[in-house]
């Protein structure tokens, strides 16, 4: 009678805490997401995050000292960043356990020369970064954020540094053309020219002479030139310097309107830079996990004989890189190293000093490894031993426009992280990579079929059905693990998955969440999506060790 009192509300702690730990989850995203509108301050905030979970940071420019069972992290350029976790049973050629994902979504940034004048109107020069859906910035509340370069004076001597700067208030908008002007715009299309067509007004001329601020030093640099002087005295303002003491910057135009959950039945989450600050997100949370606080809601509830039962017949399994590698114990087991790295540049190619394209990867596998040993040919043997998992998100289905989809490979929002395939080898993923992610998946009662169940079986406003097994929870939903495919009829993307496997020779499978909207000023996906993808994290990084010992491929 007991144990069935016990399971039958651990059952109902169970359905509430998963409901719980979604949203809290989702509220941690959210958080994320508001702090990040630019890879500078998605590393920032990552940062961040890094240091209170206790991990240190080192710098590229001084030589390592690395210890097993230590955490660590660096940056380059403060828009990639590289966190690793070091095994405590770790020696140098064993493997390194990745996720990699990207800071860097579309926009607008600042040229060089931003100041323009015309028709009457203050506008700002800005130049397309990667493949955006431009005409979605259109009527949207703007604002700048990004880096500038300070000169700091103290003792006559000058020394320069960097800050983060961001306004909150929306300053900038680029209208709409009227469509009494355009009569055929919604026969012929909105077609944009991102020459003439794409500069936020940023105020009217004769304001600005009306409300010019007249400087005590009549000078000034060649750099404060280049820019309308009232968004320079803005950012001097916001950053606490003067202007002149601005000597460059790397500005970019941001929507105003926070992240949220949204839905009728809260079920999305619509904002700006999903693409890729979700998965950037999802393989470095770390929270209290739901087993934890079972535990501690059995000792409030029944004393000794409930803290029995739940150890008993439960165990902890709520651990990506933060969860999994919090305690010094997380490590005790462990053979490798745990590794988040988040790569700026994504957009655009990455090819650039901090992009997934360049050396970082490798050099931070060569420096980890040579700080156990100065035998330089393990890193070669620890390649091999090694797997990356590229996480950047996918194409859900889109009710309106379903023919631009593969019949058989439909990814749908709330069914977990989609497994990218391309024969084209557009992605990395093959047989041996998918299976390990896959299995890994199952292992962990994490969604694993390829198919589809019917929708009408889907629960929207709560998709975990908590059954109670003798060792073991399991948190089960009607979708699965899935696979995509593009049309044989249509080009595919890419990312950072090829590019890491062709230039350091890792295995690597290419995975991501599904999402609408991909590349819009304002993304959606559901909230469920990101609790998977961040338990398939966990997942792999707490599983993998021991599965890739028992896979031959090669022999």
């Amino acid at each position: 009678m007991f144990c069935r009192l016990i399971q039958s509300e651990t059952k109902a702690m169970a359905k509430t805490e998963a409901n719980s730990e979604v949203s809290s989850v989702v509220s941690d995203f959210l958080d994320f997401l508001n702090a990040s509108p630019t890879a500078f301050h998605a590393v920032d905030e990552t940062k961040k995050r890094l240091r209170k979970a206790g991990y240190e940071q080192i710098s590229e420019k001084e030589d390592w000292s690395l210890e097993a069972g230590k955490r660590y992290f660096f940056t380059r350029n403060h828009s990639t960043i590289v966190a690793f976790a070091v095994g405590k049973k770790y020696v140098a050629g064993n493997g390194f356990h990745i996720v990699g994902a990207h800071t860097d979504s579309p926009c607008l940034k600042l040229k060089p020369v931003s100041k323009v004048t015309k028709g009457g109107c203050l506008e700002v020069g800005v130049q397309t970064y990667g493949g955006g859906l431009w005409y979605t910035w259109f009527d949207r509340d703007l604002t700048v954020a990004g880096r500038v370069i300070i000169r700091e004076e103290k003792d006559g001597c000058a020394s320069y540094s960097h800050r983060l700067v961001r306004i909150e208030e929306p300053i900038m908008r680029i209208p709409t053309l009227a469509i009494h002007l355009d009569r055929n715009v919604n026969s012929d299309g909105f077609k944009v020219n991102t020459q003439s067509h794409l500069l936020p007004v940023l105020a009217t001329s004769i304001k600005e002479e009306l409300n010019k601020v007249v400087s005590s030093n009549e000078t000034t640099n060649t750099f404060s030139s280049k820019h309308h002087p009232i968004l320079i005295q803005m950012i001097a303002s916001q950053v606490g310097c003067f202007p002149d003491d601005i000597c460059d910057f790397e500005l970019q135009a941001c929507d105003t309107q926070p992240s949220i959950v949204a839905g009728i039945k809260k079920e999305f989450v619509y904002s700006g830079r999903l693409d890729n600050l979700c998965m950037s997100f999802c393989s470095l949370k770390g929270k209290l996990g739901f087993f934890g606080s079972l535990i501690l809601a059995c000792i409030l509830a029944k004393g000794l004989t409930a803290i029995r039962f739940c150890v008993a017949f439960l165990s902890p399994n709520c651990e990506a890189l933060i969860d999994t590698t919090s305690f010094e114990s997380n490590l005790e087991d462990e053979t490798g190293v745990r590794m988040v790295a988040l790569f700026d540049h994504e957009e655009v190619g990455s090819d650039s000093a901090q992009g997934a394209g360049s050396p970082v990867m490798l050099d931070a596998l060569s420096r980890i490894t040579n700080s156990f040993s100065p035998n330089s040919k393990l890193i070669e043997k620890a390649i091999q031993k090694s797997f990356l998992v590229s996480a950047d998100m996918a194409h859900a289905l889109h009710p309106n426009f379903m023919d631009k989809h593969e019949d058989n490979h439909q990814p749908k929002m709330h069914g977990g992280l989609v497994i990218k395939h391309n024969a084209n080898q557009r992605y990395a993923t093959n047989s041996v990579t998918s299976f390990i992610f896959r299995e890994i998946a199952r292992k962990h009662n994490l969604p694993v079929q390829v198919g589809f169940h019917p929708f009408k079986n889907f629960m929207v406003a709560n998709n975990f059905t908590v059954t109670i097994e003798r060792t073991e929870l399991c948190i089960k939903d009607g979708y699965g693990l899935k696979d995509f495919v593009v049309r044989n009829d249509m080009p595919c993307g890419s990312t950072i998955g090829p590019i890491i496997a062709s230039g350091v020779g890792i295995r690597t499978v290419d995975v991501g969440a599904p999402q609408l909207s991909m590349h819009s000023i304002r993304e959606m996906c559901a909230v469920d999506d990101v609790k998977h993808s961040y338990d398939h994290f966990k997942a792999f990084f707490q599983e993998f060790s021991h599965l890739d010992a028992k896979i031959t491929v090669d022999m």
